[in-house]
């Protein structure tokens, strides 16, 4: 039994310009993450519950697991923020990555890598997606210490 948030019609007119995340392909996955950072970026709380799927998991460098509803609370920081596009910007620009996409029917792994390791030695992280209702949703998430040791 498949079990998928509503997503309320506006929530996805928040998207970024030009995403298209009803589309069950690595353009819909994508635009779906680039939304993901807007989204807790912005405050965008209502589609994050319907983008994390009930028992979400968010692990990270140091093992420990964060709930949907920890990043959901992460994020309700946000609210009302006019500056989340800029501060998200001002983060990508100084922490570059490559990203890389395998979709399988149904199933999407996104992974972020070092520039300089590729896409084998240097994977900063990787979230794990299911497309169910016409949208992609984040099942489990997995994050490394690249270049520590």
């Amino acid at each position: 039994m498949a079990l998928v948030a509503a997503v309320p019609a506006h929530a996805w007119d928040l998207a970024p310009p030009g995403a298209n995340e009803h589309e069950q392909s690595e353009a819909g996955v994508r635009a779906t993450e680039d939304h993901w950072s807007l989204a807790e970026m912005t405050g965008q709380t209502d589609w994050l519950k319907s983008m994390l799927m009930p028992g979400y998991r968010s692990v990270d460098t140091h093992g420990v697991a964060h709930s949907k509803e920890r990043i959901v609370a992460g994020a309700a920081k946000n609210k009302g923020s006019t500056d989340g596009k800029a501060k998200l910007d001002a983060y990508m620009k100084d922490h570059p990555s490559g990203t890389s996409v395998v979709v399988h029917g149904t199933i999407a792994v996104v992974s972020f890598y070092d520039p300089a390791l590729g896409p084998d030695n240097g994977v900063k992280s990787s979230d794990v997606f299911v497309y169910e209702g016409g949208a992609w949703h984040a099942v489990y998430s997995q994050h490394g210490a690249v270049g520590k040791a």
